[in-house]
């Protein structure tokens, strides 16, 4: 598995404990920063960490800011993204098994790094049901085509 993982500076210290923990389990992780906490902007990171997965160089993404918000909207705004904001384990397992969610947004100063851990590896081991919710992504795909539905 290969992780796309980004973070704003709010998010940055995170971004740090996760992909620690990713590579400490051999997953594969694309950092594309910050690496620092100096201020940047979050869209550049959600924009980032999106990207990889349209293009076919990560399987799923994490992308962390201050509260998931903003760096997840932005995310968003690619067609074929799918960034849910979880601050739970449940919001976490729902977003991937009933809407193939493709990215993790965490709030770094909403929940702590234990709890984000913990987030992030329910949701990279969670799979897709398919089923009756492929249709309901399906039409989430139509709308970013402009389609009516």
């Amino acid at each position: 598995m290969r992780v796309a993982l980004g973070a704003d500076h709010g998010g940055y210290e995170l971004k740090e404990a996760i992909r620690t923990h990713l590579e400490t389990q051999g997953i594969e992780v694309l950092d594309f920063g910050t690496h620092s906490k100096d201020s940047v902007d979050y869209p550049k990171y959600g924009f980032a960490v999106g990207s990889a997965i349209t293009k076919g160089e990560a399987d799923l993404g994490i992308a962390v800011c201050g509260t998931g918000l903003g760096i997840s909207m932005a995310a968003n705004k690619i067609p074929g993204i799918r960034a849910a904001v979880c601050s739970e384990t449940f919001s976490a397992r729902m977003a991937r098994e009933h809407n193939d969610a493709n990215i993790l947004a965490l709030g770094a100063r909403v929940i702590g790094a234990g709890l984000a851990l913990d987030i992030v590896d329910i949701f990279l081991k969670t799979a897709f049901s398919g089923g009756r919710h492929a249709l309901r992504v399906s039409l989430i795909s139509d709308i970013e085509r402009g389609e009516d539905i």
